[in-house]
């Protein structure tokens, strides 16, 4: 019976780490300009979910690159643009955004992520909203 438990543990370990949770995910961005009459809100996917990461509290023993925290980030993603309805001529009404495709555990990129929590809820609409499925 100890060999069965031994072999479930290992088992699960390694379920644990490939099966990290990290998905794309349905999230609504909303975008205004405040030219434009509008705000708009834009259906889209980003990628979101729980990996699998290294125990930082041994940093003085252990080799710098040994302590990177993986993050749910991007591995494939697409731009697409929308127009922002009740613009004036003089403005650009287009707004482009991430679709993520496929998502990935590994080192946050911030030349296209943003790898902060917020805790201050920003994504909302001061102007009459209008929505877009993409």
């Amino acid at each position: 019976m100890s060999s069965f438990l031994v072999i479930s543990l290992l088992f699960g370990l390694t379920l644990g780490q490939t099966a990290s949770l990290c998905a794309p995910s349905k999230y609504t961005i909303h975008v205004e300009k405040k030219e434009c009459a509008y705000c708009l809100a834009i259906n889209t996917t980003i990628c979101a979910g729980f990996c699998m990461t290294r125990d930082s509290n041994g940093k003085k023993l252990l080799l710098k690159s040994a302590l990177s925290q993986n993050v749910c980030t991007y591995k494939d993603m697409l731009y697409q643009t929308a127009l922002i309805p009740g613009c004036p001529r003089h403005t650009i009404p287009y707004y482009s955004y991430p679709v993520a495709v496929s998502c990935k555990c590994g080192k946050c990129n911030t030349d296209y992520s943003d790898c902060v929590h917020e805790k201050v809820r920003t994504n909302y609409c001061t102007k009459p909203q209008k929505l877009c499925n993409m």
